[in-house]
């Protein structure tokens, strides 16, 4: 790896106990051991996805990224479901260093985290949200503008990035938007301690996702991509593929039929018993006060992104990229492309100074 310029040892390298401050954000379906373990060799912060994961499966990723790297890497957990707190002792029995949420967790979660020693980093999308979880004992929060890939919100990073660097004292990480050295050296410039990418770690070499898929997000611009409510009731990032245009054009009760297949067959592939599935999604409503039609709707979204992303079907399925994708050309490993972010961060410094 390229010398680290000294401005790229920041809070959140010494938080995280990594060499860059880059993280690879927890993909649902996308990022495995494999992935993980290959962003924590290159210097960075991987991060497990476990959404999509059971229990039983969690603890064999966990045990599997653990075979392929001595570097700390953390675990992406759903604040709502029903067995958080478990996964939550399950991390810290195994050793793992951070604790992410998609959703922020409530004061009670982040304090069995802090109580086992994890490190607790919460994505926002709003200032309120930072203030929220950094006032209940948050290490660190990622903040993802609109141009993010998957759920995001309407302000870009470039003005909400700021906002909340300057209304919280933990380390921020910068999300949306972000594929190079010289976007690190900017969120660097407004304040924040490192970057996050998603849609860039996904177009590695050391990404799982098959080259067929992987060709369809090289072959897109940076206008190919919408948000739309469509996927599962809340804001979405997504390509424009046909499947999207046609779900676009597709009636509510079509939507709202698709929803309840996709329901019946996660949980049959999750193995989760109904009562949880229940269970978990009257909480996603509150905490996310969905509709009812929107809480059915969001049952799409394990389901429509396996499609895409583990069964190699695009034309079935929904594929999550940020803007970025417009911007990406290569398949890196994460090892070069964590180098070569280095190599340009430095650069940029250095013609800066």
């Amino acid at each position: 790896m390229t010398t680290l310029h000294p401005a790229l040892t920041t809070r959140a390298t010494e938080l995280f106990g990594v060499a860059v401050p880059v993280v690879q954000t927890g993909m649902g379906w996308v990022s495995g051991a494999r992935l993980t373990s290959a962003t924590a060799n290159a210097g960075g912060l991987g991060i497990l996805a476990s959404a999509t994961m059971s229990y039983d499966e969690l603890a064999a990723a966990i045990a599997e990224t653990k075979r392929r790297t001595a570097k700390p890497f953390g675990v992406n957990l759903r604040a709502d479901a029903p067995d958080a707190a478990q996964r939550i002792d399950l991390l810290a029995a195994e050793g793992v260093r951070v604790a992410s949420f998609a959703l922020a967790p409530k004061q009670d979660l982040i304090k069995r985290c802090k109580d086992h020693g994890l490190v607790v980093v919460p994505s926002i999308g709003a200032k309120r949200h930072a203030e929220k979880v950094a006032a209940w004992g948050a290490d660190a929060v990622i903040v993802q503008g609109g141009e993010g890939g998957g759920h995001t919100g309407q302000v870009p990073t470039t003005v909400l990035l700021p906002q909340v660097v300057d209304a919280v004292d933990i380390p921020v990480i910068a999300a949306g938007g972000f594929f190079d050295g010289r976007g690190l050296v900017a969120a660097l410039a407004y304040g924040a301690a490192g970057i996050a990418m998603g849609t860039r770690f996904l177009l590695t070499s050391d990404s799982a996702v098959s080259q067929q898929v992987k060709d369809v997000y090289l072959a897109k611009g940076v206008a190919d991509t919408v948000v739309t409510t469509e996927v599962d009731g809340v804001p979405h990032r997504v390509l424009r593929t046909a499947f999207v245009e046609e779900l676009l054009r597709s009636r509510a009760l079509g939507r709202m039929t698709r929803a309840l297949k996709n329901a019946v067959a996660f949980q049959k592939l999750s193995g989760t018993p109904w009562k949880d599935v229940v269970t978990e999604g009257l909480a996603m409503r509150r905490s996310a006060e969905l509709s009812l039609s929107q809480l059915v709707m969001a049952a799409n979204t394990p389901m429509l992104l396996k499609a895409a992303m583990v069964d190699g079907r695009p034309d079935l399925g929904v594929l999550a990229s940020g803007q970025v994708v417009g911007v990406i050309e290569d398949l890196p490993s994460c090892q070069e492309l964590l180098d070569r972010i280095v190599a340009e961060a430095t650069a940029t410094l250095e013609r800066l100074a």
